[in-house]
């Protein structure tokens, strides 16, 4: 009965509940109410796996992670993975992201993200106090970026972009100068300009204007994101009602049920149930931010602002694309898009959070003995 309590105590239940609506919402718009959906019943069997995975790790002590041994095993074990999709995987629509594993497949970049946090983590949390020195956004950007460039060379834009934006986000809440990111910032800004007036040849300056913009290009590469924009703005104040959204129904959205599910239930649910679904998204973030506050030491700190960047990453290119503001990228959106791998990735870190929770303090610490073992 204690370790029930102890089991039950451990866990933010505001932050797992407001997830379920979001889970629900995804499974009712990629339901085709009429015959059997392929993706509504998978999608079932993931919810149920990651909740699983969810309710497993929160039970987990992850005070190892604060060894350097740990985090460098996963890292380089994470550029092996991401190394050996170039040989081993299967690629869907040009892309060399995943591994078939017969009746799935699997793509490990979700799960790389939570390790570049993890190692983020390390690294920011032993170096609080000399942060603002310059060479720590470089070495800190260095991690981030040789997965990038892995991920980038599949090529997978969207994940490269969360990568960049996890290192981004975690930089500006680790104490390092302002001044010094704006001048990384500027120096990547000038070389990507004589790139483009120098170096760049017209046939590859159009593919990154279409990227930017896809309404180049309606009838070819910008059709999804036309067709996207057309169900948002269709669903109105209060959207067509669950069941008769047109745009996904009758298929003139394509992927309605993984990238462009938010347009899809936009266009069922108009406005009312879009601010609805931001409310939900934001208390997990919320929740997530206050717990990591709380966190024993910095490294659970910036573990848990790790994971709130993750998600509003995802949050904000997914639902971006689909209004036309943003490229489109193949971004999914938390909890609700159809797919495995990052259901499972998204709960494993929520998890992680949770088991974290058990061991905070009541008044933060800066600093753990703990985090001195061993050189970054």
């Amino acid at each position: 009965m204690n370790r029930l309590r102890f089991f039950m105590n451990g866990i933010d239940w505001m932050a797992v509940l407001v997830t379920l609506p979001i889970l629900g919402a995804g499974l009712i718009t990629m339901s085709s109410f009429s015959s059997e959906n392929y993706f509504f019943s998978r999608q079932i069997i993931w919810i149920l796996v990651a909740l699983i995975i969810f309710f497993i790790a929160s039970t987990i002590d992850w005070r190892f992670l604060r060894r350097t041994n740990a985090v460098v095993i996963l890292y380089v074990a994470s550029f092996l993975v991401l190394s050996a999709l170039f040989i081993f995987s299967t690629a869907i629509k040009g892309a060399q992201s995943w591994f078939s594993l017969g009746l799935f497949a699997v793509q490990p970049v979700d799960l790389v993200k939570l390790i570049l946090v993890i190692t983020l983590a390390k690294y920011f949390s032993r170096r609080h106090i000399e942060i603002a020195n310059y060479r720590h956004i470089v070495v800190s950007g260095l991690y981030a970026l040789i997965l990038f460039a892995v991920v980038a060379l599949q090529p997978d834009f969207g994940s490269a972009i969360i990568i960049f934006l996890i290192w981004f986000g975690m930089v500006l809440v680790s104490g390092i100068s302002l001044k010094h990111l704006a001048v990384v910032l500027g120096g990547g800004v000038v070389a990507f300009g004589i790139l483009w007036f120098f170096i760049f040849a017209p046939y590859q300056k159009e593919r990154i204007l279409t990227f930017i913009d896809p309404t180049r290009d309606i009838r070819g590469s910008g059709y999804n994101a036309f067709q996207s924009m057309i169900a948002v703005g269709s669903g109105g104040l209060t959207g067509k009602g669950v069941g008769y959204g047109t745009q996904s129904r009758l298929e003139f959205l394509p992927e309605y049920e993984t990238d462009f599910i938010f347009a899809a239930f936009a266009e069922e649910w108009g406005f009312v149930g879009s601010v609805l679904l931001f409310t939900f998204l934001g208390i997990v973030i919320w929740r997530i931010i206050a717990i990591s506050a709380r966190g024993s030491t910095n490294f659970e700190t910036f573990f848990g602002i790790g994971v709130a960047v993750i998600i509003m990453a995802h949050f904000i290119v997914n639902v971006g694309m689909n209004i036309g503001i943003l490229p489109v990228t193949g971004v999914t959106l938390p909890f609700m898009s159809y797919g495995g791998s990052h259901l499972v990735t998204e709960f494993l870190a929520l998890g992680m959070v949770m088991g974290m929770r058990r061991y905070a303090r009541p008044t933060h610490a800066d600093v753990s003995s703990q985090e001195l073992l061993g050189p970054a």
